[in-house]
């Protein structure tokens, strides 16, 4: 095979619309614009979603939800999952080393599936109902963060 010898496969390469060459070409005079209107003259077009300047689709709908900025950075591990690691004390440093976790996670989460015998001490990470309930039944704990609310001052009166 020589790089000079390589073409495309017969009939899956098209001409292009010649346009405004003529009456004969079939796309002449107009140019397949037909008459008049914004979108036969040059330039002449309008942004998407416009219609016609009656209220936009997209502006009509009411705005809905959130896009949480965490979503990318959750990780979720079974308590089996957890059980084959091995470690008593667990917390995001020690699941991150051993590879249970991606490292960019943020925001972990112990869900229940699969069982436990040995006692785990959970810092810092989150638990399902069931998986609490099956970690403390192995002789574990589970210590998760309280973060305390910050209280706002009072508003100035007149």
């Amino acid at each position: 095979m020589r790089l000079n010898t390589i073409a495309p496969a017969e009939g899956s390469k098209k001409a292009p619309r010649r346009v405004g060459r003529g009456v004969g070409s079939g796309f002449g005079k107009t140019a397949g614009r037909g008459h008049k209107g914004q979108k036969s003259r040059a330039g002449g077009y309008h942004k998407v979603g416009f219609e016609g300047g009656q209220m936009p689709l997209q502006r009509r709908l009411p705005k809905r939800g959130f896009t949480s900025m965490l979503r990318d950075h959750r990780a979720e591990l079974t308590v089996g999952r957890l059980a084959g690691l091995g470690l008593t004390e667990v917390d995001m440093l020690a699941l991150k080393s051993a590879g249970a976790i991606p490292s960019d996670a943020k925001v972990v989460k112990i869900i229940a599936g699969g069982a436990i015998e040995t006692a785990v001490t959970l810092r810092g990470i989150g638990a399902t109902r069931s998986a609490k309930a099956a970690i403390e039944a192995a002789g574990g704990k589970v210590e998760e963060i309280v973060v305390e609310k910050v209280k706002r001052l009072p508003k100035k009166t007149k």
